[in-house]
């Protein structure tokens, strides 16, 4: 396994040169995210990334957490490495400054959370249901709750979880069966949840449990769930803590990934009910919790980004350092680092292509983010709201998924030692698998990009999007030269085939919507290729008028953006016809047995 290094330079290139910014950096709110700031701060998050977390990483792999008597210890090293990182001040970057945090803007706070997720996702994976929970006290919650809990949570003293499934429900929450009843001023719980991640562990004192639960004559299904706060140990109205709340880990899962991060069962009230406080008002639980996953959907996209650079660096650095055979064409020659063999060349590009796309699309979605919170256009606002959230089910679904991809192609790279846990390579295609089941699986992502995204509001936004594309189409053609002549072919096919696709949809859905569902997935495939071939043609445009500068910085680095996005277009963007066939024409496969005939 290699040390981590972040790609400063990629994620640099990206905030400075290809989204702007300075533009972000003038919205009301933002205006201490200076360039010198922002590029301080991604410095020091390489290092901690680098120095502290990733050596960490496969030793917590290999020993994993241990469970005794409702207690959770987490690997060794792993408590000292979460304090260095609160006192680091790295909980509160994005955070709101009236509970203490730094108020920078997401799309700073999204490459450092790469660097948490690509050095040591089981480590990282804390903060990032840590910061849901958060919005969703500050968005959702009393002043009470907010002063009683956010502070805290913000500095890092207390974690947060986000409690939805149970044994029986899976993600169908409407099977949820947790009972919520009033006391006073507030109810105590009774039930079990599955799968919390950090539900129990030994970085903190306190956990604060976001749980859903049903009240007393709630309506049944989605519609008759609250949300409660409901804390490990009770909270004293000066601050300090109180008794142990009735909810405690009764088991771990022992899992084919991420072995450093806890994964509980919780039992709430079997000694009598866990006292638990309701969050905004009575039966719109699921609604608020919405905030938590879509913050999650966004991360969990981000964590495939990460662990597919980090099985690319490994793969890389094993790819220039393995010597095997000699050059194709070459009689005679010395045996040389296999980097030089074509093959291994195309799935390095492969790799390193599908990573900038999938990042690119992902900081662009960020800065979309930043725009629906703090431009001061309510119109503005609500363009880019539509963006992100048009956008987060295509980084989550298609990040991950390729992610998959990725590390296995890293394990092709390594061979026989890919194979082999010691190297660390088969490490990443393990942590990567489970990014496309938790927080919504593929499918789930797919029927809500289709549904609710597209469907619902006729394709408005998605038809905003392609047209955008379009205009970066006319942007190409101004180019000459071999490599954006084979970018501009592949966008321009990569865009018809979307345009056709959502058309379909749109027209479909209302009286067929099996068939549309039959395709979600190829969809949302073609949908985030050709979003991710959209951002590398951007990209290579900005390289272009870097190199015709002349003083433009590193001329090697933009001259490689180039050359990537073209594999990107020959290599990835060209299967975008073939995915909107199998939307537009793939559901009389899909639904052509009988059950007793698979």
């Amino acid at each position: 396994m290699s040390a981590y290094i972040a790609p400063l330079s990629d994620m640099r290139f990206l905030l400075h040169e290809l989204i702007g910014l300075d533009e972000i950096a003038q919205l009301p709110g933002f205006e201490e995210a200076t360039p010198d700031l922002v590029d301080a701060v991604l410095d020091e998050a390489g290092k901690f990334a680098g120095d502290v977390l990733a050596p960490l990483n496969k030793p917590g792999d290999t020993q994993g957490c241990r469970f005794a008597n409702h207690a959770v210890t987490t690997p060794d090293g792993f408590p000292q490495a979460y304090r260095r990182f609160i006192d680091g001040g790295w909980t509160m970057l994005a955070c709101d400054p009236a509970h203490g945090g730094q108020g920078l803007p997401a799309v700073v706070a999204t490459p450092v959370e790469e660097m948490w997720h690509a050095a040591n996702m089981g480590f990282a994976l804390c903060q990032m249901l840590t910061r849901g929970a958060i919005e969703a006290i500050h968005l959702c919650g009393s002043e009470e709750l907010k002063q009683r809990y956010l502070t805290k949570m913000v500095s890092g003293e207390w974690t947060g979880t986000m409690n939805l499934t149970e044994p029986q429900a899976g993600s169908d929450l409407s099977a949820v069966r947790t009972r919520a009843v009033p006391e006073g001023d507030h109810h105590r719980l009774f039930g079990s949840k599955i799968f919390i991640t950090y539900g129990e562990h030994d970085f903190t004192e306190n956990i604060i449990h976001l749980v859903l639960a049903r009240t007393q004559d709630a309506p049944e299904g989605v519609k008759g769930l609250s949300l409660f706060v409901v804390p490990k140990f009770m909270v004293n109205p000066d601050g300090s803590l109180g008794d142990r709340n009735d909810v405690y880990c009764v088991s771990l899962e022992h899992k084919l990934g991420i072995h450093a991060s806890p994964t509980a069962m919780l039992a709430f009230g079997d000694n009598g009910g866990a006292a638990g406080y309701l969050v905004g008002e009575e039966n719109r639980g699921l609604q608020y919790m919405f905030i938590m996953m879509n913050a999650a959907r966004f991360s969990v996209g981000l964590q495939g980004v990460a662990i597919a650079d980090r099985a690319y660096q490994d793969a890389l650095s094993y790819a220039k350092e393995r010597v095997q055979g000699t050059e194709a064409g070459v009689r005679g020659g010395d045996k040389v680092p296999i980097i030089h063999h074509q093959d291994v060349r195309r799935m390095l590009m492969s790799m390193k292509a599908q990573v900038e796309a999938m990042r690119a699309l992902a900081y662009f979605t960020a800065a979309s983010l930043d725009k629906a919170t703090h431009h001061p256009d309510a119109e503005e606002r609500a363009r880019h709201q539509a963006f992100a959230d048009l956008m987060i089910p295509v980084v989550k679904g298609w990040s991950t998924e390729a992610s998959i991809d990725v590390a296995s192609t890293g394990i092709q790279i390594q061979g026989g030692m890919g194979y082999v846990e010691e190297t660390g390579a088969a490490q990443y295609w393990r942590d990567a698998r489970i990014t496309t089941i938790y927080e919504g699986t593929t499918g789930i992502q797919a029927n809500d990009l289709v549904g609710r995204k597209i469907a619902r509001e006729k394709g408005a936004t998605a038809k905003a999007v392609i047209a955008a594309m379009k205009a970066t189409d006319r942007r190409l053609a101004e180019v000459s030269g071999a490599d954006f002549s084979a970018i501009r072919s592949a966008l321009s096919d990569g865009v018809k085939a979307l345009d056709e696709a959502t058309g379909w949809i749109v027209d479909t859905y209302p009286s067929d919507v099996k068939a549309v569902s039959a395709g979600a997935v190829p969809f949302l495939k073609l949908f985030g290729i050709v979003a991710g071939g959209w951002q590398m043609a951007h990209a290579a445009l900005v390289a272009q008028a870097k190199l015709g500068m002349g003083d433009g910085g590193d001329q090697s680095f933009y001259q490689a953006k180039i050359s990537t996005a073209r594999f990107y277009a020959d290599h990835i963007l060209s299967q975008a016809p073939g995915l909107r066939h199998a939307v537009v024409r793939g559901a009389a496969g899909v639904m052509a047995l009988e059950e007793d005939q698979f």
